[in-house]
């Protein structure tokens, strides 16, 4: 099935990369690069992973030509890397879609992220924001987001702290480039906005722990400090686990005290899906502690309430 998942990332991709959409739907129509793909194991055959990969070893996005021709040429070396690395795309921008229910919630509060990548998602109160003319904070970057939901502040944050498989850290020139290599290739808005967020996150590095995402999260939960508001969250982390453990996070995220909050594509975490999704593109499900309150872009730039 993995032409079928190189052409669902192509509809994803319409309209928001058109070299990625391209190259997702040459993937899908080329028996060759599916058979060498599913060589991979499972979790290791994403469409993030095979381009992020490519560009990372210097590959060319920009062509399916030249884009296939690199793959066959030197799939040793970009198995090589699909083998060792798992998607990691740490976009600081989703923060713009989580502030409004963050604001919402009671101060202070503790983050702690799943999935956290090198955890730039774990600053939203650092960041600054800019939701059509209403702006909000004064630092950077400044997160641009199309919503009809607007925070009332910037949260108190008195604690963030991260779980992932591979933490990466923005010290790291290995790691930057990594995160760099995840960003698509017309977004040099985000690779511009992924310096100031490291920026950010080198000057305070957060507490971000190796582990899997059930076994470490109850006793980094517990390191939360008394008199704030633990908030789990997670954006886009989901779809990667299988359906087992995943269950198995939610039932243990739910009896967790404070707030969990999700935003996930809308099949993750059935059966809370509502109807009524936009019918442009891509999106998201933001929820509260499973009820859902907006739908979301992939990468923050936009939301919408939940309607009914």
């Amino acid at each position: 099935m993995t032409d079928v998942r190189y052409s669902a990332f192509a509809r994803e991709a319409r309209g928001v990369s058109p070299a990625y959409e391209a190259l997702a739907r040459g993937v899908a129509g080329d028996a060759e690069l599916i058979a060498l793909i599913d060589r991979l194991p499972e979790a290791r055959r994403q469409p993030n992973l095979l381009f992020g990969s490519v560009r990372l070893l210097g590959g060319p996005v920009d062509s399916w030509a030249g884009f296939r021709a690199f793959v066959v040429e030197r799939w040793d070396a970009v198995a090589l890397q699909m083998r060792a690395r798992i998607t990691q795309t740490n976009e600081a921008g989703r923060c713009a879609v989580l502030l409004p229910v963050l604001a919402s919630l009671p101060q202070p509060l503790a983050l702690l992220e799943v999935g956290a990548s090198a955890g730039l998602c774990l600053y939203p109160d650092r960041y600054s924001y800019r939701y059509g003319p209403y702006v909000l904070g004064d630092g950077v970057p400044v997160l641009d987001c199309v919503s009809d939901l607007l925070p009332s502040r910037l949260p108190d944050v008195v604690w963030r702290a991260g779980i992932d498989l591979n933490p990466l850290d923005v010290r790291s020139p290995a790691d930057l480039a990594w995160l760099d290599a995840l960003i698509w290739p017309e977004h040099e808005h985000r690779r511009t906005r992924l310096r100031a967020a490291a920026a950010v996150a080198a000057a305070d590095p957060p507490l971000l722990v190796r582990g899997d995402l059930v076994e470490a999260l109850p006793s980094l939960a517990a390191r939360a400090p008394a008199g704030a508001t633990l908030v789990v969250f997670h954006t886009s982390v989901l779809y990667l686990v299988p359906p087992e453990p995943r269950a198995a996070f939610v039932s243990l995220v739910r009896s967790l005290p404070g707030h969990w909050i999700s935003n996930e594509a809308p099949d993750v975490l059935p059966p809370a899906t509502p109807v009524g999704a936009p019918p442009d593109g891509h999106h998201n499900l933001l929820a509260l502690d499973g009820r859902p309150i907006a739908w979301t872009r992939g990468h923050g730039q936009g939301m919408t309430a939940v309607r009914g």
